[in-house]
């Protein structure tokens, strides 16, 4: 019994007690009164209270806040629980099922003859009442948000029992499969709930709220013969958007009287319109088929139906449900004589491909088309119009080996595209198709080689100096790293990452030493010889005393075979020489250099492979040595220089004196020769 009941009838005894002089005076009980909520809420406000019911468990607790904001919260709760009227506290379980028909008359009238209110009646368990739809203590108008039947909620609360695998539609033979599914994905589904538009027709639109029919009963809202009454409490002017002929017959075939709304729109699956797959593209045809109709402007308005009967929006393979020419052209009027007249925009490919299409206006081709830029491409500059085919078609424009020719097409040099190019961006097809990824594709047919897009992304391509672009330095190494996967894994732990050192200065990035379109075999003369000029852009001077070394100085005739940076810091996996995991590491370094010389040992590679005599701090005995032996050489030349200079006047006159001697003596050895010669002549006429 309540606290509160037990507390009066307490002051009741003691007031009659004080009355009759200490006696108590016993009369006939009052009949008893109905319970208040508040009488209700002692027990029923306790979340533990529980009941067992058909072999579960019922949890009988009512939260009192939510009773008393809902639409009975006025009433009592014999006002529903109508067998609990002049009963005492606590009373039996259970209680006789509430009565909504009480009040809600019509409703009840209306539920009873329905499908649901018949299984009621025949004991089917499966049969919903009015708390399955509505709920029980907390039940809201239905325009509340919060209410368990609000618009955006109903197609949830039909879709306990009838969506695809629960036991109304397991057990029933029921014609309709995927309801909800269906519904979801149709144009009414859409606007409810994607788009949040209530007045959207919801299930109780169509099949109302209480009185659900069959379609084969004369009186159900979905019955043949009332559809259209149903369909035109939304679309009220549909005599005015519909032509007066479809699939050749005629639209009234009684004045005023409208044909079958589910002739041409599936129930549940309602999208555009759902006749056979012909009748609409006839029509556009009629006219596009003629292969000299031209536009005001001169272009071709011909229309090749074998293109579209092969292109990826009509193909089967690819798509289930074949495109017909409106669900594009969604402007078009079939009320008048030439529907394509009413077109005054293009062709939105991102009402069905939303994701490409938000990615495009982000892109840096759709801000120049929003800018309106003659120049920029749209969806049909790439994929094409009518033959859009398959990116994994050889014949699609957008094959992996047709895509440099498509992106050429406006980034070749001297079109459109590449006259916004400046500083080294010049010839980038050319340099790609020469690349080691150009040749992989173009020459050797792989097509899992890295294209324009794989780098620059299909639709958000933008400028390396945004912070989203795929080519932007920070995010370089994970675009690389879609396809060298084992190498960014690598880089991520090197020094040149960011995710290791933490420095405001520009760190290295694959481009940085492979370049970007000019991508080289690491195992090409030229590559290993430019390395050392490529490291040398950051590191100058550990560049200079490397080139001052024998491994520089050979490098530099031109030999590939001697050490290069790689060789001992290693290319993706360089850490500091601290780093136990360091190719230089004492523990490693011996192995690197025995990779080249393969019998160095641990003194061998003491070397100091960076020495230089340029460095007192670093090197000081080199750095001493080298300028000791300098100025002792120069030293040298000093003073054997000025020794020559001035013994230079006496090795002169030494000279002149030597040539003058030598005349005199050629002089004296002229005249001794002469006498000689007479006395000679002498003796031989003396003979004669």
């Amino acid at each position: 019994m309540p606290a509160k009941t037990i507390r009066s009838i307490f002051a009741l005894v003691i007031a009659l007690t004080l009355l009759s002089g200490g006696r108590v005076v016993c009369s006939a009980s009052p009949p008893p009164q109905s319970p208040s909520t508040d009488d209700c809420l002692a027990c029923h406000s306790d979340k533990t209270l529980t009941t067992k019911r058909s072999n579960r468990t019922v949890s009988l607790f009512v939260d009192g806040k939510k009773f008393s904001s809902s639409v009975h919260g006025s009433l009592s709760c014999t006002s529903c629980h109508a067998d609990l009227e002049g009963k005492d506290l606590p009373h039996s379980t259970p209680l006789a099922r509430v009565e909504c028909g009480t009040c809600h008359s019509d409703e009840q009238k209306q539920h009873s003859h329905s499908l649901h209110g018949r299984a009621i009646a025949r004991g089917d368990t499966l049969a919903p009442h009015c708390v399955d739809c509505h709920g029980n203590h907390d039940i809201v108008p239905v325009k509340d948000p919060r209410s368990a039947v609000a618009p955006l909620k109903v197609p949830f609360v039909c879709g306990r029992c009838h969506q695809e695998g629960t036991p109304v539609q397991t057990n029933r033979q029921i014609d309709q499969h995927n309801i909800l599914e269906n519904y979801s994905e149709s144009i009414h589904g859409e606007a409810l709930l994607k788009k949040g538009l209530t007045v959207a027709a919801n299930c109780v639109s169509c099949h109302t709220p209480h009185n659900i029919l069959p379609h084969t009963d004369p009186n159900s809202s979905i019955n043949r013969r009332n559809i259209a009454a149903t369909c035109t409490k939304c679309h009220g002017e549909i005599e005015e958007v519909h032509r007066k002929t479809i699939r050749g017959e005629l639209w009234e075939k009684e004045a005023h009287v409208l044909p079958a709304c589910v002739d041409c729109h599936q129930p549940h699956k309602v999208r555009n319109v759902y006749y056979a797959q012909g009748m609409a593209d006839a029509d556009c045809m009629r006219c596009h088929a003629n292969e000299h109709l031209k536009a005001a402007d001169g272009r071709s308005m011909f229309v090749s139906a074998a293109e579209i009967a092969g292109s990826r929006h009509s193909h089967p393979r690819t798509q289930a449900v074949p495109v017909s020419c409106s669900q594009c052209h969604s402007e078009v009027n079939v009320s008048r004589v030439r529907p394509c007249e009413t077109i005054t925009h293009t062709v939105d490919c991102s009402k069905c491909h939303e994701d490409q299409g938000q990615q495009y206006q982000r892109s840096k081709h759709g801000q120049l088309l929003a800018a309106k830029d003659p120049n920029a491409p749209s969806c049909k500059d790439c994929h094409g119009t009518h033959r859009i085919l398959d990116k994994r078609d050889p014949e699609s424009r957008t094959f992996a080996t047709r895509v440099p020719e498509l992106c050429g097409n406006c980034h070749r040099e001297g079109q459109k595209a590449a006259v916004r190019y400046v500083g080294t961006q010049h010839e980038i097809i050319q340099h790609y198709q020469e690349s080691i990824h150009g040749k992989g594709l173009l020459k050797s047919g792989l097509t899992v080689t890295a294209t324009c897009t794989n780098c620059h992304t299909a639709h958000m391509v933008l400028p390396k100096t945004d912070p989203q672009s795929t080519v932007n330095p920070k995010n370089v190494p994970a675009t690389c790293g879609a396809c060298h996967h084992g190498i960014e894994e690598q880089f991520e732990q090197s020094v040149h990452s960011r995710l290791v050192t933490k420095t405001d200065k520009d760190l290295p990035v694959c481009n940085d030493c492979h370049s970007a379109h000019t991508i080289r075999r690491t195992d090409e003369t030229g590559f290993m010889l430019d390395i050392m000029d490529k490291c040398g852009r950051c590191h100058q001077e550990i560049a200079k005393t490397y080139f001052d070394t024998y491994h520089g100085k050979v490098s530099r005739l031109g030999y590939t075979k001697t050490a290069k940076c790689y060789d001992c810091h290693g290319a993706h996996d360089i850490l500091p020489v601290a780093d136990p995991r360091s190719h230089l590491s004492r523990a490693n370094v011996v192995a690197t250099c025995q990779k080249c010389h393969a019998t160095a040992t641990r003194r061998f590679a003491g070397y100091l492979t960076h020495a230089t005599h340029h460095d007192p701090k670093k090197y000081p005995f080199l750095f001493w040595t080298f300028w000791g032996m300098t100025t002792l050489l120069v030293s040298t030349f000093v003073i054997g220089g000025m020794h020559t200079l001035l013994w230079l006047p006496r090795a002169l006159e030494m000279r002149r004196d030597l040539k003058a001697e030598e005349a005199r003596e050629e002089t004296a050895r002229s005249n001794g020769a002469g006498t000689a010669g007479k006395a000679t002549a002498e003796e031989d006429h003396r003979a004669d």
